[in-house]
């Protein structure tokens, strides 16, 4: 069984997760696995820095995406992977491990998900999560200031200095090249059902071979 392969990208606060577990959650159980780059950020110390001497965890090298792609290969593949939670710099949490098993469909999901081309390459459909640049930035600003206890001020920052440019340069033109654009300004209950019903077919293809 060769898993059919999602690759589902936008900017960050453009609602991806949300999406993402509305989508799991209308899939038969064990049909759908998801592996997420947010476990693939690399250590603090790794980090780039600006000219303020701040950390930039909105470019690409942010994330070791060598081993994200070596991870899809194993799913793809047919092997169970074991993942180490990140838990976004907080030493106060114990990061948890878990397993991530193959299915007849895994959805690879996060902002450079579309980024590497040898991934680009095996990924079966590429969806794009669109949202306008004022939705997605309060979306930032609730989940990073309020959700995980950020700095206000920091976050603005980073809004600015890190994540608009990079969304810009590097996960925007990924809209282009996709096969499906979702809007997701105030909801995606139309985008969700058509993927839905979509992927349900591709499960049914995978298991019948």
């Amino acid at each position: 069984m060769t898993p059919y392969l999602v690759g589902i990208t936008g900017g960050s606060g453009s609602g991806k997760t949300t999406f993402i577990h509305s989508l799991l959650a209308s899939m038969p159980e064990g049909s759908v696995a998801l592996l997420s780059q947010d476990n693939y950020y690399k250590s603090i110390d790794q980090q780039s820095q600006d000219d303020n001497n701040i950390e930039n965890f909105d470019i690409p090298s942010s994330l070791d995406l060598d081993k994200f792609y070596q991870d899809v290969l194993k799913l793809r593949a047919g092997q169970d992977l074991q993942i180490k939670e990140y838990t976004f710099n907080n030493a106060d949490v114990e990061p948890r491990i878990f397993t991530i098993p193959s299915a007849p469909v895994v959805l690879l999901e996060g902002i450079y998900a579309l980024h590497n081309p040898a991934l680009n390459e095996i990924i079966d459909l590429k969806v794009f999560i669109d949202a306008e640049d004022h939705h997605r930035r309060n979306r930032r600003i609730q989940r990073d200031a309020v959700e995980r206890g950020y700095d206000q001020d920091d976050v603005l920052y980073r809004l600015s200095n890190h994540h608009q440019p990079a969304f810009e340069q590097y996960i925007l033109p990924h809209r282009s090249n996709a096969d499906l654009v979702i809007p997701n300004n105030h909801g995606f209950d139309r985008g969700l059902e058509l993927l839905s019903v979509f992927l349900q077919s591709k499960v049914s293809a995978v298991l019948a071979k």
